[in-house]
């Protein structure tokens, strides 16, 4: 637990807490999915806020695993590369338009069946009461922030290699994303009452998706840019671990000569260096430089910041 970072580890406990509170209290006859769980805007047991609370409540013991399992496995990627301010906000708003989605779903539902006109529905062998039927439209689970961290990292890193059970071989991130679209996509469609709320993780990755596009087209904002440098820095870092750790180091020429943006600070520990922490280096320098270059073109070279110059005035003495 001590390397998984702040956002990903108290979103693990709390979700964890939370399930184990829902049973305990099960036998004191308290329902927490009744309670937190988001109900559909139209029933009386609705609240605004249980578009957030909802995603802290689980259907049972194989719905938290996997959802925290996924959680794990991408989230802290994800947050290692954003940080803990940007993901969790990614999180919760994904988390609550996910919500939105379903309560649109149902919405749609309502008006199609034409429920508005009746005062009861029948269910096999009884007659329940409408007020009764539209509490019964509860939605629980993190799946559709969880989703939405998924769409993260294929889209931070589409060409990393993943293996998925019971597959036999690696399949890239961005296909293990659009597979997860053309599946809940296909289930929304053609299963009308499995329990799941597809819609919901479509809207997750909806709502996360559009989320992405704006940071991406305004890398400038509150929030910075979409990450990418800094996701390549992460799997940086994890490649050095395992070169200290292994004993690989790569490369003894001298490559003081090719040092990074001033020179001589990287200069002087570009010997110790290996090849592969060297080429990730020049890329992201090189990443910058177009960086700054984009500024340039859309805002003028009065809009760059004093280290900005600087580090285009280095780039050019190269």
């Amino acid at each position: 637990m001590r390397n998984i970072p702040v956002v990903t580890k108290n979103l693990l406990v709390i979700n964890v807490l939370v399930f184990i509170a829902t049973y305990v209290l099960s036998g004191s006859n308290i329902d927490l999915n009744e309670l937190l769980g988001l109900h559909f805007f139209l029933a009386s047991d609705f609240h605004v806020w249980q578009l957030v609370s909802y995603m802290f409540m689980h259907g049972g013991f194989t719905h938290i695993l996997m959802n925290m399992f996924m959680l794990w496995m991408f989230g802290m990627v994800v947050e290692n590369v954003w940080g803990p301010r940007k993901f969790l906000f990614y999180y919760l708003v994904c988390g609550i338009g996910a919500g939105l989605c379903q309560e649109l779903a149902q919405y749609a539902a309502y008006v199609v069946e034409g429920l508005a006109q009746y005062d009861s529905v029948r269910m096999g062998g009884s007659i329940v009461p409408m007020s009764v039927y539209l509490n019964m439209m509860t939605t629980v689970g993190a799946s559709g922030a969880i989703y939405a961290v998924l769409l993260a990292f294929g889209m931070l890193f589409p060409e990393e290699r993943m293996f998925i059970i019971p597959i036999p071989i690696p399949i890239k991130a961005k296909w293990i994303v659009m597979g997860s679209v053309a599946v809940e996509l296909f289930s929304a469609i053609g299963t009308s009452n499995d329990g799941v709320a597809h819609l919901a993780h479509l809207g997750g990755m909806l709502f996360g998706f559009l989320l992405i596009r704006y940071w991406k087209k305004h890398p400038y904002s509150g929030y910075g840019d979409f990450g990418m440098n800094r996701g390549q820095q992460f799997f940086d870092r994890m490649k050095h671990t395992w070169e200290q750790r292994s004993g690989h180091r790569a490369g003894g020429y001298d490559r003081q000569s090719r040092s990074g943006w001033a020179g001589t600070s990287q200069g002087n520990t570009a010997d110790s260096d290996s090849d592969w922490d060297y080429n990730a280096r020049r890329k992201r320098e090189q990443e910058e430089v177009d960086r700054i270059l984009d500024k340039i073109r859309k805002s003028g070279y009065d809009s760059l910041s004093k280290e900005e110059k600087q580090k285009l005035f280095d780039s050019s003495r190269k």
